[in-house]
């Protein structure tokens, strides 16, 4: 669409009238009836070169280029799900100390809480017992090695303590990897509570464990950590327009919350499979955010720039209405005009999209248009 100023018509309708105004006066003076400011002939609008349209016709060559369409849809900011991460229980138990609140900072390593859990001092015990094991079957082994060089044993009796060693070696490599991956110290001398830690660095964004609570399904969460030094902004795309977006098309986002402000990125992921619910694709937009003012589950709409291919664009002062058309006045020849009907895309910030009625190398009036349409 195209809006006409109403300043320019005003303009443009003065000149009109002060044309007039002087032929009118130039017919009462001499009583010879001035010459038409232009002539109609078969459908050609021509400008006699005393006419004094010449001075107030400005005529220039349309515009080509490949200007890329905007196209806004609705979207809303997400965490990464790459930085983000569901802290789970390895074993079950009651929480006994709870270390952090929701919305806490926390980093990578940090405790978080502490579960008394019967799972957990079994795992203890099973160091020790492994290690004791150990600890016999290489004397065992050091005696049958002494014995043997002295000659008194079979050979049959070394191999066997060998294999013993060998057994209770593996035995406490096994209980000790397992205390390990529990986040238990297998050098501790005494049995210790299980201590769950975060493993990234970011916010407590969801809790669902309190102190004196049973954590009974290791499968279930107790807390999700979200890092949001980087998040995305997510567009929900129509099917109909899925097929126009593709990754690394230039993005401007705007967010509710922070008016008058873009957000300048590049599309980063384009889903392969449509929501069922809603026939929207999901396009993702990766913002960096160090200040942490992009936040999940905020309203924002995203501007993507869609590839178009060369068209001809003209200054909106070259449009002038005719009836219920859009029209211009083409140069055919030097001072020689053809009024031509025009389809249009959209507004453009420097000019208007012409889809249809010009071509590459055509001139047009851009301004005093008005004072041909008659």
């Amino acid at each position: 669409m195209f809006h006409l100023t109403t300043h320019g018509l005003r303009v443009s309708v003065a000149i009109a009238v002060a044309l007039g105004v002087a032929a009118c006066s130039r017919g009462s003076s001499d009583d010879v009836q001035a010459p038409p400011s232009f002539t109609v002939d078969h459908g050609l609008l021509k400008v006699p070169a005393d006419s004094p349209l010449r001075k107030e016709l400005v005529v220039q060559p349309v515009q080509v280029r490949a200007a890329p369409h905007a196209m806004a849809f609705p979207a809303n900011v997400e965490a990464d799900p790459a930085r983000t991460a569901n802290v789970l229980p390895a074993l079950t138990g009651k929480v006994v100390e709870l270390k952090v609140g929701l919305g806490d900072r926390v980093n990578r390593g940090q405790l978080l809480a502490v579960v008394d859990s019967g799972d957990m001092a079994q795992a203890n015990a099973d160091v020790v017992k492994a290690r004791d094991a150990l600890d016999l079957a290489r004397k065992a082994l050091d005696r049958a090695r002494g014995v043997k060089a002295a000659g008194g044993s079979a050979a049959k009796d070394l191999e066997a303590a060998q294999s013993g060693f060998n057994q209770a070696q593996a035995e406490y490599d096994r209980a000790r990897t397992r205390l390990v991956s529990l986040s238990g110290s297998p050098d501790a001398s005494t049995a210790r509570p299980m201590q769950v830690t975060a493993p990234i660095s970011g916010y407590v964004t969801a809790l669902s464990v309190a102190p004196g609570t049973y954590v009974n399904d290791p499968t279930t969460a107790m807390m999700t950590i979200s890092n949001l030094d980087m998040v995305w902004i997510t567009a929900n795309v129509p099917e109909i327009d899925s097929g126009l977006i593709a990754k690394g098309q230039a993005v401007d986002a705007t967010l509710w919350a922070y008016p008058g402000q873009v957000f300048h990125g590049s599309v980063s992921f384009v889903s392969p499979v449509l929501q069922p619910d809603t026939r929207r694709d999901l396009v993702r937009v990766a913002f960096a955010n160090p200040d942490g003012r992009l936040k999940p589950n905020m309203f924002a709409t995203a501007s993507i720039d869609i590839p178009q291919p060369a068209q001809v664009f003209v200054p909106e002062s070259a449009l002038v209405m005719n009836n219920d058309s859009t029209t211009v006045f083409v140069e055919v020849s030097p001072w020689t005009f053809e009024r031509r009907a025009v389809d249009l895309s959209y507004d453009e910030s420097d000019g208007t999209r012409v889809l249809k009625g010009l071509k590459a190398g055509d001139r047009v009036v851009v301004r005093g248009g008005v004072l041909l349409n008659d």
